[in-house]
């Protein structure tokens, strides 16, 4: 069984779903300029707000001025908690200043007390995709050493600030991603870096990583001096990269392609660098600006949970060339954005990363994006019921039959939000639908689906009404 304090809720990221990109002070993020695409066509980042471009994130779904009716319907679901970021560029609107936009720590004091007036815990992720586009464009983002700085001031300010009401934070979303070299929207939203022809793109990018994982160490350390009983976790993207087959080529290849995505939580749950990741930089040569201090700030600064995201799986083959090369599972149905659906991979990396480290583990983002069909004011979602049903089923089977300590499941998305990946908000994961055009007519245009109710039963019954389900 779970606990009774088990943290049901769902997520959420500011760039996705605030809107108000430049309302009371708030400057502009990386999120700002990138404009609209598709499932066959990326999202183009400019260099700053080009006129005539489409950019979806500017709007989101205005939940800056519904906040008060959102919050209301997730507590009508029974949300003991809300996954949510803070904007940076809405406290700090350039990121390098010295005093804060007040104006942006206002309107989280009011979102953080509306959530505490249903008895929602606020879970804030530092930084999910929405650093500053100044200290990308000025500074070279997470290049720059300059940016622990500036991170760890914005930090301080927000943990000061909200002390006493938020106690989950988690510092950099889907830090991993980064090893995505080949993507260039992993190191813009993640790091506000682009690449430059000619350059070493994997080096740039541990050191970009080598940063941030200094800025998440200095961070836990600073939350705790302010307020002991905050928890500070990272968030990381979690899902098995299984053997192509039983051959033992590819098992070794799916053990090499693991270390890729572990690297991160090694460092910052272990406090120190792997050394299958040293090895690597001997034989690439990689010079890298590591200091006998960045290596104790990172070893005094480890994480107190894993916060991650679960949506799919995947497989690894041997490739002579690179160790391993990526490839579909062909035994798991894909989703139509050709993701593979997988429940048992979640229970899975559950027990994998759990018996690695031994932290508490939390599911902060697990969902399926779909073409939701809205009729007669509601959405017939059964297909998303059905995938958000097994997946909590093999988080119980987690729980109840290995013994993984699961602090909470926020699924993606809690409503209706601008797809990180597309720009889309066709691309659908909420309980609630959410109309643009009444949005774009300053209406909330807010519509239960079946899904709501559906999740409200389980959060009511502490997941027992799916207790029978499990083998």
């Amino acid at each position: 069984m779970l606990k009774k304090d088990f943290l049901w809720g769902g997520a959420v990221a500011a760039n996705q779903y605030e809107g108000a990109w430049n309302i009371d002070g708030k400057g502009p993020s990386v999120t700002d300029v990138m404009t609209k695409g598709s499932v066959d066509h990326p999202r183009d980042i400019t260099e700053g707000v080009i006129e005539g471009r489409e950019y979806p994130n500017h709007l989101g779904i205005d939940f800056y001025h519904h906040y008060q009716e959102d919050i209301k319907l997730f507590a009508e679901m029974g949300f003991k908690c809300f996954r949510l970021s803070i904007a940076w560029s809405r406290i700090f609107p350039r990121g390098d200043e010295k005093e804060p936009n007040e104006k942006g720590l206002e309107f989280y004091d009011a979102v953080f007390d509306e959530c505490l007036k249903y008895g929602i815990q606020p879970v804030v992720t530092l930084s999910h995709f929405e650093m500053p586009y100044y200290l990308a464009h000025e500074y070279g983002g997470w290049r720059n050493r300059k940016m622990i700085t500036f991170f760890i001031h914005y930090a301080t300010v927000c943990f000061k600030r909200y002390a006493g009401k938020v106690k989950y934070w988690m510092t950099f979303n889907e830090i991993n991603n980064l090893i995505d070299i080949d993507n260039p929207f992993n190191a813009w939203t993640g790091a506000g870096v682009l690449y430059k022809d000619g350059e070493n793109a994997e080096e740039t990018m541990y050191q970009i990583s080598h940063y941030q994982f200094i800025a998440s160490a200095l961070a836990v350390q600073e939350a705790k001096r302010v307020d002991k009983e905050m928890q500070v976790g990272c968030m990381l993207h979690f899902g098995p990269i299984y053997p192509y087959s039983c051959d033992p080529k590819d098992a070794m290849a799916s053990i090499k392609a693991m270390d890729r995505r572990f690297f991160f939580s090694d460092v910052q749950v272990r406090g120190k660098y792997p050394e299958y990741t040293k090895k690597l930089w001997q034989r690439k040569d990689f010079q890298l600006d590591i200091t006998d201090e960045d290596l104790a700030v990172i070893k005094d600064g480890t994480v107190d949970y894993i916060g991650f995201s679960y949506y799919k799986s995947t497989t690894a083959k041997f490739d002579k060339e690179n160790d391993f090369k990526e490839v579909p599972n062909p035994n798991v149905p894909k989703s139509d954005w050709g993701w593979a659906i997988d429940p048992t991979g979640l229970r899975y990396i559950l027990n994998v990363v759990y018996e690695r480290y031994g932290l508490p583990m939390f599911i902060v983002e697990n969902g399926f994006g779909a073409y939701d069909k809205f009729e007669n004011g509601t959405v017939n979602d059964n297909y998303r019921i059905e995938y958000l049903e097994k997946h909590v089923l093999e988080v119980l089977k987690a729980v109840d039959l290995d013994g993984v300590n699961v602090l909470g499941y926020t699924p993606w998305a809690a409503i209706d939000i601008i797809s990180a990946s597309t720009g889309e908000i066709e691309k659908r994961y909420g309980f609630i639908y959410v109309d643009q055009d009444e949005v774009k007519q300053g209406r909330a245009g807010r519509h239960k689906k079946a899904s709501f109710d559906w999740y409200k039963n389980v959060i009511s019954t502490n997941g027992a009404c799916l207790t029978d389900k499990v083998g």
